[in-house]
């Protein structure tokens, strides 16, 4: 009888040992399919092949350019993915961002001290993305079609605030301190570390709060949601109000970085933001994506850009690039989902006794 008590004790231990090996190969396989995995490791790749054969690409004038490059499309990816998570997107960010040039220029002739421009511009950025909310939540259109016609309203009330001209007499202080070096490291703009902070704060939000959790819950099933408890109207309402608002932002930022305001500013800059937010692994059917992804895939577009520049690639070729890797960000996730489902063997069914009990 010994030596079965022994084993009834070491079972039970053998069994822990095996499960919490199962759990851990379960996690390691997890972390190496997730949807972001691919776009970090094309990340890593693509900046080793950079700096190893383009010239000039790892020097700090380049990296700063880099950062600048991207600071906008980065900005208005963060809300960008909380929208696509629901099952929505915003396809107005481009013309929020030319909006807010426009009017901040606007401002500033007539004499409007620039701080009280900057937030007026905001405002202006939050109302804008609350008629966007409104029009879907409320009125219950179709996001696509709403933000398509705003993006075509905004860019309009861009080009009726300043026509073909452009504004370029901005505080030169406040131009120099847009493209500023962060503590006066070099290759580092403080916008960089601005948006560094900002990721920190939107991936806390989405993966370690109820609101974030809510989030994959719309859009995965929005009605589903609802009878949880869930505020679905409320929710995305706000998204794309927030949406709106950093755009603005961006909007600002962009015009003291370059030191002017026009109509056509980041004319098909929404095509970039939504190729980074699918090439970081959010899904565009919602539901799926992290913040971590998106950064990586912001941050891959404008590798891939930087350094067919400094090629000297013309700009039709890095539109045609963008476009590319757009259709390939929503085109790979299906054909994996296809592939893993095809090796999912089909449970046997057994035979069954003529009183429907299993032999």
């Amino acid at each position: 009888m010994a030596p079965e008590r022994t084993l009834a004790r070491t079972a039970p231990a053998d069994q822990g040992r095996r499960r919490e090996e199962i759990t851990r190969k379960g996690r390691l396989g997890s972390l190496l399919s997730a949807r972001e995995t691919p776009v970090l490791g094309a990340l890593v790749v693509t900046l080793l092949f950079a700096t190893m054969f383009v010239d000039m690409f790892a020097t700090g004038r380049n990296i700063s350019f880099l950062f600048l490059s991207i600071a906008a499309i980065a900005l208005m990816a963060l809300p960008m993915t909380l929208v696509v998570i629901t099952g929505e997107i915003d396809l107005s960010v481009a013309s929020t961002l030319a909006l807010s040039s426009a009017t901040l220029g606007v401002l500033w002739e007539a004499g409007i001290p620039i701080e009280t421009a900057l937030l007026v511009c905001l405002v202006g950025g939050a109302v804008l993305g609350a008629f966007n909310g409104f029009l879907v939540t409320v009125m219950r259109l179709p996001s696509l079609a709403v933000t398509i016609g705003t993006m075509a309203l905004y860019r309009g009330l861009s080009y009726v605030l300043l026509g073909d001209r452009a504004v370029a007499s901005y505080p030169q202080s406040w131009v120099s301190g847009a493209r500023a070096p962060f503590l006066g490291v070099d290759g580092l703009p403080w916008i960089a570390v601005a948006i560094l902070g900002l990721s920190v704060v939107f991936a806390v939000l989405l993966h370690a709060t109820a609101i974030g959790r809510s989030l994959y819950d719309i859009g995965n099933n929005d009605e589903a949601a609802r009878f949880t408890g869930v505020s679905v109207t409320w929710t995305k309402f706000w998204l794309f109000t927030l949406s709106g608002t950093i755009a603005s932002g961006a909007g600002v930022f962009w015009t003291l970085q370059y030191g002017t305001s026009r109509a056509d500013t980041a004319f098909g800059l929404e095509l970039q933001v939504v190729a980074a937010v699918l090439l970081g692994g959010v899904s565009i059917f919602g539901g799926v994506g992290s913040v971590l992804g998106v950064m990586s895939g912001v941050l891959l577009l404008g590798t891939i850009r930087n350094a067919l520049q400094l090629f000297g690639i013309s700009s039709e070729v890095l539109q045609i690039v963008t476009g590319l890797v757009l259709i390939a960000s929503v085109v790979t996730p299906n054909l994996a989902t296809r592939l893993r489902a095809r090796r999912v063997p089909v449970p046997a069914t057994r035979p069954r006794s003529h009183n429907g009990e299993t032999p």
